[in-house]
């Protein structure tokens, strides 16, 4: 799973911007769940990035600022066994929280006039 992370054409966040934390999961797995470090971590600093255009930035910035904390995005996964299916969830799960909060805003639509 290294290599940067492609969330639209113009928008590629490199690997050294991304910071992962391993833990234990829940769930199933048997014991094995008791050993192995298969939840996954994803943090992104959205505030300090260079990695995408200024104003998508700032209307990313603005769209999750309640998710933020200190500027920093963090996704969590542990749906799956495997740390790698976990990271790998994790990153498309981050690509597409972006692709989202850097959407243009809809269109207006002009209402019916009031009579």
């Amino acid at each position: 799973m290294p290599g940067p992370l492609v969330v639209r054409a113009s928008v590629v966040v490199p690997e050294a911007e991304l910071r992962w934390r391993f833990s234990r999961s829940s769930g199933p797995g048997g014991q094995g769940v008791n050993t192995t470090d298969s939840r996954v971590e994803l943090g992104f600093d959205l505030a300090a990035t260079t990695a995408i255009p200024p104003e998508l930035k700032a209307r990313a910035l603005d769209r999750l600022a309640p998710r933020l904390s200190g500027g920093v995005l963090t996704i969590a996964a542990s749906e799956h066994r495997s740390q790698l299916r976990n990271r790998e969830a994790a990153a498309a799960r981050l690509a597409q929280v972006l692709r989202e909060a850097m959407a243009p805003p809809p269109a207006r639509r002009r209402g019916l006039p009031v009579a």
